[in-house]
């Protein structure tokens, strides 16, 4: 069976929670409209071979920050770990590692200029891993605001109490989708074999397709915030997990109060996560049917399945109207996209 045809804008046409975007405007003018504080959760030691680095950055991204620190300091590319990738278009503050390994530390305020500045520099005693955060904050600012304003009122309170579709964002499939036909090669033996780093990107892509694949038919039917025959749970900032039971009283309350959410799948081979059953497996199966060649291959590569929570809470979100301007502050969790926040309000946020 063939695929279904791979979308240029991965997330257009997802359904949205609370009755689609009431409000035009334009999104990151400039840097500063796009303003992301990393939180790692932790501090630097004091002590080892590493240092952390804080970074602030605009019109950069990781990647790039990563090979300048690996060159400015002499070491492999392999030495530098940061927690997160981070937008370039946008006025961003993450924590790298760098391993000296017996080195003397280079002058790190070398590196600065408008574009980069390093806050901090501590040693540490490990490298900074990719996920290694508890999230991230964002003040967001939208220009030319146009649109019903009562009516965004009303869908940002709802974010507030409800949370959003934990959808991932287009960032994670590359320019106009392009990851996803990528994966599609290289698993049809394609093209040029991608290297390690690509490698991994196509894999994520390919995976997180398939998750919002399966989060939209929930959005479809209803049951994104509620727990159905045989759902696999998950607990909110965690990744414990459960199966939902049904004579258990407690589950709606915690459900309503955003303790725990339903959980969807991340494709890979058969491991220790928890699988659903009965009408929940039904209907991920009847969703994720034409798309078994690329599961598969996510398998045979070494891919671990596991489940990621459908509802993304939104902590602390504040907002305030500045002429024709939309200003929002908010938290979101690791693996949160702050596009699935806009895009429950903006037309132009996909």
């Amino acid at each position: 069976m063939p695929i279904p045809e791979l979308p240029e804008e991965p997330t257009l046409g997802l359904p949205r929670a609370f009755g689609g975007p009431v409000l035009d405007g334009v999104l990151r003018q400039v840097p500063e409209d796009f303003v992301v504080v990393e939180e790692l959760g932790y501090e630097a030691s004091g002590h080892g071979e590493h240092v952390m680095l804080r970074v602030r950055k605009r019109g950069r991204n990781t990647a790039e920050v990563a090979r300048l620190l690996a060159r400015h300091a002499g070491v492999a590319q392999v030495a530098v770990g940061f927690a997160g990738l981070k937008d370039r278009n946008a006025d961003t503050t993450q924590h790298f590692s760098v391993q000296l390994a017996g080195r003397e530390a280079p002058d790190w305020s070398l590196l600065e200029d408008d574009s980069l500045q390093v806050l901090s520099a501590v040693p540490h005693h490990r490298k900074v891993r990719r996920g290694s955060l508890r999230g991230n904050r964002f003040e967001i600012r939208v220009t030319a605001v146009r649109g019903d304003t009562a009516q965004a009122e009303d869908i940002l309170q709802r974010i507030a109490r409800e949370g959003v579709p934990n959808y991932f964002g287009n960032q994670r499939f590359g320019h106009r989708g392009g990851n996803l036909q990528r994966f599609s090669d290289m698993i049809g033996r394609r093209g040029r074999r991608p290297g390690r780093e690509q490698r991994s990107l196509l894999l994520s892509a390919a995976r997180s397709h398939l998750f919002n694949q399966v989060l939209a038919a929930r959005l479809a039917d209803g049951s994104w915030q509620c727990a159905v025959e045989g759902d696999v749970l998950q607990l909110e900032g965690s990744q414990r997990q459960f199966m939902h039971d049904p004579a258990d009283p407690s589950i709606a309350t915690r459900l309503a109060d955003l303790d725990i959410h339903p959980s969807g799948p991340l494709c890979g081979r058969s491991g220790r996560a928890l699988q659903p059953v009965q009408l929940a497996a039904q209907r991920e199966h009847d969703v994720l049917g034409p798309w078994a060649d690329w599961i598969d291959a996510l398998a045979r590569m070494g891919v671990d399945a596991d489940r990621r929570a459908l509802r993304l809470v939104v902590s602390e979100l504040t907002w305030t109207w500045q002429e024709d301007a939309l200003v929002l502050t908010f938290g979101l969790p690791a693996g949160g996209y702050a596009t699935t926040v806009l895009r429950e309000l903006l037309r132009s946020a996909g």
